[in-house]
């Protein structure tokens, strides 16, 4: 489906600072949150389908994508908070949040501080809890020395968004299977990683945070998705989220990555339509 985005763009604002969303469709709700490194590109097989029965947001958290960095320190509470402010401007009372990865974590924090405009909540293969994992400390150093060289690190994620090899290999730690995700699609998502501002400080804020004994605050009905093969976040951490929250449900999707709603996406879109039909 072609689709003019420029037509559907507002630029908000949080913090003093423009903040870039996209607004398509009528209906409830719903808010896509991107994960680290991430851009509202993310979710490029999704917003459409889901905007026949709804309004869908997604958004570019600043310091990704084109949203400029906060003035502010980035921390998962902050962007909880951008998100909430968010919809005061866009008159949406409650949505229905839907966060991969670090948006998962931003998702299930705003769930818990803002109970009052999450409807509904959908996890996807969210880092809540991969600040417990051994390499989570060494990996928020690294960033901070991949950030000091950002622009040569952008200029090289943009010739391997051109070619096959180099691009399928620049995703072969995200998706399952890198060569099935079309080429414009693929170049999508790597439009920003490389120039991504917010990235270390994003990933030292997921280091910092500990929310896992917080997450049996989540009153609102939740999904959890992951993918078996999911080499970011394991899917264990998926079961035991599924096992933290109350009443939440757990959908696996098998032979799949770090972005189910990317490299699955007629069932992920099927998924996410009826849970959030309630």
């Amino acid at each position: 489906m072609d689709v003019d985005w420029r037509e559907h763009q507002r630029w908000l604002g949080f913090d003093g600072r423009a903040v870039n969303a996209i607004d398509v469709g009528q209906g409830p709700a719903v808010l896509l949150i991107h994960g680290l490194a991430g851009s509202w590109q993310n979710w490029l097989e999704n917003v459409c389908a889901l905007s026949r029965s709804h309004r869908v947001i997604a958004v570019d958290l600043p310091g990704f994508g084109y949203s400029p960095m906060p003035r502010e320190k980035i921390s998962m509470t902050l962007y909880a908070n951008c998100m909430d402010a968010l919809c005061d401007q866009l008159d949406i009372e409650r949505a229905a949040v839907v966060g991969n990865s670090m948006g998962g974590f931003v998702g299930a924090d705003m769930a818990i501080a803002h109970p009052e405009r999450v409807s509904r909540l959908v996890l996807v293969a969210a880092a809540v809890l991969w600040n417990e994992q051994r390499r989570a400390r060494p990996m928020a150093t690294l960033a901070n020395v991949v950030q000091a060289a950002s622009a040569l690190a952008a200029t090289r994620w943009r010739k391997a968004a051109t070619r096959p090899l180099p691009r399928a290999l620049s995703l072969a730690q995200v998706v399952r299977h890198p060569t099935r995700i079309p080429a414009p699609l693929a170049i999508e998502q790597l439009r920003h990683v490389g120039s991504a501002e917010g990235f270390a400080a994003s990933l030292e804020a997921l280091y910092s945070y500990r929310l896992r004994d917080r997450l049996t605050e989540i009153d609102c009905p939740t999904l959890v998705v992951w993918g078996t093969h999911d080499q970011l976040v394991p899917v264990r951490h998926g079961r035991t989220m599924a096992e933290l929250i109350p009443g939440a449900r757990l959908e696996v999707f098998e032979q799949t990555g770090h972005v189910p709603m990317l490299e699955r996406p007629a069932r992920f879109n099927a998924v996410i339509e009826e849970f959030l039909a309630g």
